[in-house]
């Protein structure tokens, strides 16, 4: 009974063993209060620490807010599927008088009355759309200066934006003296040329051909206007390389060619997900004159090829962990600091304020014994009587 009964004094001897244990490994002792001393200094380097602090805690939560675009490359293997070309062009002459279709280098014609729409229209522009025109392409100059740019335009793009022409505001009598050639066709996934030139095309043997006998050399104009031009699956808020170009013919024999890269681009942002096709360009014109050695056929051709590789675009937000991470040790490092730099500043004062205490205090001036030596002590009181 007696061994019973000693246990409940056993366990006890071993639980205040295991706190005693617990408190030794005490990282973080506490100070009494008592012995706690503050000054104005430590007040004030306080002060400045925890106003950096909030500063800091402050510019860390915008960034935690904000996104960024990720860019992965691979090989694109798809290459069984169709190729979209969503084109919205005005070219400077009659429908009847102009034809658009695509050939690709397997000799495989694709007909624009297989999606594109001949539309009469006016080609000078309407003061509100001379205002779209001149904004955009000043987006597209900021755009070659500035690339990072784009990161922004991915983000903000959403399927209920457009950024295409807007309709005319006035009601123009004047007659149509171009035509709007807008739509999209499927096309392989292979080089080829989309091309606008006189006469409507026909099928041959050996290719394609245009009726461009019929139609009077001098009404000739391929001055022409790219409202859109885009690979893929149409996304309206993207602002392609083309976009808002104007061009005016000066020659009635004049060629205009376009050079086109297109890049397989994948887009994933947290409010549009599509497989488009980014693309880089490159422009020429000249005159057609067989005599001089310039040949070639009067027109608009934009001769586009495709990357092997595709891009992967993807927004991406900082994870709460990492925003916490970083959280603790804004806080740490500034206590840190803030102490240290206190410490160092407190030290560098009292070695300074103890070299002019010591330099307040001038030797007696001594008294000379008829031996030679000095007295350095202080005199002794001497009591004056009188």
């Amino acid at each position: 009974m007696k061994e019973e009964e000693g246990f409940p004094e056993d366990e006890a001897t071993e639980s205040e063993k295991t706190l005693s244990l617990v408190k030794e490994l005490d990282a973080f002792p506490k100070v009494p209060e008592s012995y706690v001393e503050t000054s104005a200094s430590g007040g004030t380097v306080s002060l400045i620490a925890f106003t950096t602090m909030a500063l800091l805690t402050i510019m860390e939560f915008s960034v935690y807010q904000d996104t960024w675009m990720k860019y992965e490359y691979e090989v694109d293997k798809d290459f069984s599927s169709k190729l979209r070309i969503n084109i919205d062009i005005t070219v400077a002459m009659k429908c009847q008088y102009v034809g658009a279709d695509v050939l690709d280098l397997a000799e495989t014609m694709v007909a624009s009355a297989d999606g594109l729409v001949y539309e009469p229209a006016v080609f000078d522009l309407s003061p509100q759309q001379k205002e779209w025109q001149r904004m955009l392409q000043l987006i597209q100059s900021r755009l070659q200066e500035e690339h990072s740019l784009q990161d922004v335009i991915f983000k903000s793009a959403f399927k209920s934006a457009s950024t295409a022409l807007p309709p005319r505001e006035d009601d123009s009598s004047q007659s149509p003296d171009a035509c709007r050639i807008h739509g999209h066709l499927y096309v392989n996934k292979v080089a080829g040329n989309f091309h606008i030139t006189v006469g409507k095309a026909i099928p041959h043997p050996r290719g394609h051909a245009h009726l461009a006998a019929l139609v009077n050399h001098e009404s000739y104009n391929f001055s022409h206007r790219i409202d859109h031009l885009s690979f893929g699956e149409l996304v309206p808020a993207i602002i392609n390389p083309l976009d808002g170009t104007e061009k005016i013919a000066i020659d009635h024999n004049q060629m205009f060619q376009y050079f086109i890269t297109v890049v397989p681009t994948k887009l994933h942002t947290y409010k549009i997900s599509a497989d488009t096709h980014q693309f880089s360009v490159t422009e020429r014109e000249r005159i057609i004159n067989h005599a001089a050695g310039s040949h070639g056929v009067s027109g608009i051709f934009m001769k586009y090829d495709l990357s092997s590789l595709m891009v992967t675009v993807t927004e991406e937000h900082m994870p709460f962990w990492q925003f916490f991470v970083r959280l603790c040790g804004i806080v740490g490092g500034i206590f840190s600091t803030t102490g240290m730099l206190h410490g160092i500043g407190k030290f560098i004062v009292e070695i300074i304020c103890c070299r002019f205490r010591l330099g307040s205090y001038k030797p007696v001036n001594s008294v000379p014994f008829e031996d030679g030596h000095t007295d350095n002590h202080l005199p002794l009181l001497e009591n004056n009587t009188h």
